[in-house]
């Protein structure tokens, strides 16, 4: 389904929003939503439908503005079981002409029988792009659906001259406990920029190879380019992971390094990349968009 139709030009992403909110759930219930509302919106539809502003605007309605700030305009957002109040939400404002310029296609990513959970985020990107085939022969960006990207982050990816890329974030820039930074993945980089390995859950040892080759440490926040000729039949083929029983997307970046080492460009950035996981996000989050013109700051 799509509305806002626009020209066939500018820049197409993918956001995942298909996720069952289950860490905001599980701290929702440790700690206690800020209030009965905010309680009610995770209850009808996880984070996602958090509102984050005065207004009560979710989260991926600041995503959806910096990246057409930057040239996006066509958009497929993958839902998942709990989202239908956000596409409903989407479908409403956008009839209000909240996002002019974007041309929005649903996807879901469903869970398959037997499980309780969808099969991780290289599946999921899998399902958007079939709901697109129109998009073969392009390139286009891949985000988080809780994570706000700058608008510098999009417009780095969808500028960028190589096929595929994602966006080297400084460690020591993320504004996060250190807790939370030690559970991002590290990206361990060549001499001229290209992506080598990305090491989940890394140890001394791995930080300190990633430190030695760059100068800096990078870690990936999830934001990356592909083509989509290139990806897709990655993601096809890619098998569960062996422990976790789903297929992830760094695991088909690693496939891409596989087949050609010099496939992905690890574009560096230092900044802060503002993040809904828990409940405790929103008050930092609510703050935030506080301070904005007409809740609406640029970020």
């Amino acid at each position: 389904v799509q509305t806002d139709p626009s020209p066939s030009t500018g820049h197409r992403l993918v956001i995942l929003a298909g996720g069952l909110s289950s860490r905001m759930a599980a701290t929702a219930s440790q700690f206690g939503a800020p209030d009965a509302e905010t309680s009610a919106q995770i209850a009808r539809g996880g984070k996602t439908m958090v509102g984050v502003d005065p207004a009560g605007r979710p989260l991926i309605s600041y995503l959806t503005w910096n990246a057409a700030s930057t040239g996006y305009t066509h958009v497929v957002l993958l839902l998942g079981a709990r989202n239908a109040a956000l596409r409903e939400y989407i479908e409403e404002r956008s009839a209000a002409g909240e996002f002019p310029g974007i041309r929005w296609t649903f996807a879901t990513q469903p869970i398959p029988d037997g499980r309780t959970k969808p099969l991780g985020t290289a599946d999921a990107l899998e399902h958007a792009l079939h709901a697109a085939p129109e998009w073969s022969g392009q390139a286009f960006t891949v985000c988080n659906g809780d994570n706000l990207y700058s608008p510098r982050a999009f417009r780095l990816l969808a500028e960028c001259a190589s096929p595929h890329a994602l966006i080297d974030y400084d460690r020591e820039a993320l504004q996060f406990d250190e807790e939370r930074i030690r559970n991002f993945a590290v990206l361990v980089k060549d001499a001229a920029g290209y992506l080598q390995a990305i090491i989940e859950k890394p140890g001394a040892s791995e930080l300190a190879r990633a430190r030695e080759t760059s100068g800096r440490i990078g870690v990936s926040m999830n934001i990356f380019r592909f083509t989509y000729d290139a990806i897709l039949p990655v993601l096809e083929r890619l098998p569960l992971h062996p422990v976790r029983g789903e297929k992830e997307l760094p695991a088909a970046v690693v496939a891409l390094l596989s087949a050609d080492p010099h496939a992905v460009r690890a574009i560096p950035l230092a900044e802060h990349v503002p993040d809904l996981t828990g409940v405790r996000d929103i008050a930092v989050l609510r703050d935030l968009f506080a301070a904005g013109p007409g809740g609406r700051p640029s970020c």
